[in-house]
């Protein structure tokens, strides 16, 4: 694992922390549904408009970071900023996705309880969890694409989704069976 993060993080230029702490304040005040709800705006921004990584390097950093303890955006973030600047980048990268929804839960904490009985607002937060299913889904379908080559991924893939699913597993625990499979079939020879 920490071999492909090496290798990673070699492709990223240096860059200036503050252009990084922009993007990601940018991504972090945009996202609304947690770290999965992120990722179009990753792939939008990080890969295609900056060209600072691939889908699959974006999908490797997402792997990593849900297998990692902590949240997945701070990871995900961690390992692109770390990649663009080192500490300075880690710390613009983590900085910028945090400090929106630290400024937006402050709001919310202090005017929540005169908003919770009005029923319209309610109405709203269902419409918002709806639209994040929808972008979750939307994700989760590029990242299939992208992800099942062959049959041995596609039961990977299949496995994990039943133990998630279906299973009430920890999310880390297909993560790492999945790292744990592919490892033993490329080393048999197999494909991935």
């Amino acid at each position: 694992m920490f071999n492909k993060l090496n290798t990673l993080n070699k492709r990223f230029k240096p860059s200036d922390p503050f252009e990084t702490f922009a993007v990601f304040f940018k991504i972090g005040a945009l996202t609304f549904g947690g770290g999965y709800a992120m990722l179009p705006l990753l792939q939008r921004d990080i890969v295609q408009r900056l060209g600072w990584a691939t889908d699959e390097e974006v999908l490797d950093y997402y792997a990593i970071s849900q297998s990692l303890p902590g949240i997945v955006a701070a990871n995900t973030a961690m390992l692109i900023g770390y990649g663009r600047g080192k500490i300075p980048g880690l710390a613009a990268a983590v900085l910028g996705i945090a400090l929106p929804s630290l400024l937006i839960i402050l709001a919310i904490a202090m005017f929540i309880e005169n908003f919770l009985y009005i029923e319209s607002v309610g109405h709203a937060f269902n419409g918002i969890r709806a639209a994040v299913a929808a972008l979750v889904a939307g994700t989760a379908v590029k990242m299939l694409e992208g992800c099942v080559r062959d049959s041995a991924s596609a039961a990977i893939f299949l496995t994990a989704l039943a133990a998630f699913a279906f299973m009430d597993v920890y999310p880390a625990i297909p993560v790492v069976a999945g790292a744990l499979a592919g490892a033993a079939l490329k080393g048999r020879g197999g494909s991935l």
